[in-house]
């Protein structure tokens, strides 16, 4: 089937690489705002940016859709898929790498990499993305839009809101909550719930500053 790709960063680049080593998808067009229609990037066509999709005949150019807005706009990413969901179908991109257990849920548009573990009624949202090597331990939960870098990794009972940023070797114990916006830096680790939204670094992770959810 025909994959169309939302963004042409690098992210877009490894979820056109992610789609073939699947074999389920062929990536044929890439729609960014950045990018010149027409240019070519890893060999993909830029089809056009977001306004795009308001053309008649769009939808006729691709089978399904996944969006490569990374963790620096996570707010735009959610604001893009719920724009589209319900017009467009939604790919997801589950690495043959990646340990799912059979009781777990991966929502519409997720993207799982490989070398992650999801144990026992474990649940990942629509349009969340979950990079190398991260583990979402049993009955714990990650919500929409939500992005994990490399090797984060969740205890049991554990449940992210939407569009929360785990950075690199983010760790999160057991029976915690983190609500909706909230970032971590590399190497934090969580030991309690996190009720605001903001940057949260260190062992134990502390507040840092604010941040600005684009």
């Amino acid at each position: 089937m025909r994959l169309g790709i939302i963004g042409a960063g690098d992210l877009g680049v490894q979820l056109a690489h992610l789609a073939r080593k699947i074999g389920q998808y062929e990536p044929v067009a890439f729609y960014d705002d950045t990018r010149q229609p027409g240019s070519l990037v890893s060999g993909i066509a830029v089809a056009g940016g977001l306004d795009a999709f308001g053309q008649a005949g769009t939808n006729t150019s691709f089978d399904a859709l996944v969006i490569a807005i990374g963790y620096r706009h996570l707010a735009l990413r959610q604001r893009v898929f719920e724009r589209l969901r319900g017009r467009f179908r939604f790919a997801t991109l589950i690495d043959p790498q990646a340990i799912i257990d059979p009781t777990c849920t991966v929502g519409e548009g997720a993207v799982v990499y490989p070398g992650c573990v999801l144990d026992m009624n474990a649940a990942v949202g629509c349009n969340a993305l979950l990079n190398v090597g991260c583990v979402v331990a049993h009955d714990s939960s990650v919500g929409p839009g939500c992005f994990l870098s490399p090797a984060v990794k969740l205890a049991g009972f554990v449940r992210l809101g939407e569009s929360v940023s785990l950075g690199i070797g983010t760790i999160v114990i057991d029976n915690v909550t983190i609500a909706t916006g909230v970032r971590t830096g590399a190497g934090a680790v969580v030991t309690r719930d996190i009720d605001e939204p903001g940057l949260y670094v260190g062992v134990p992770a502390v507040w840092k500053k604010a941040v600005d959810r684009i």
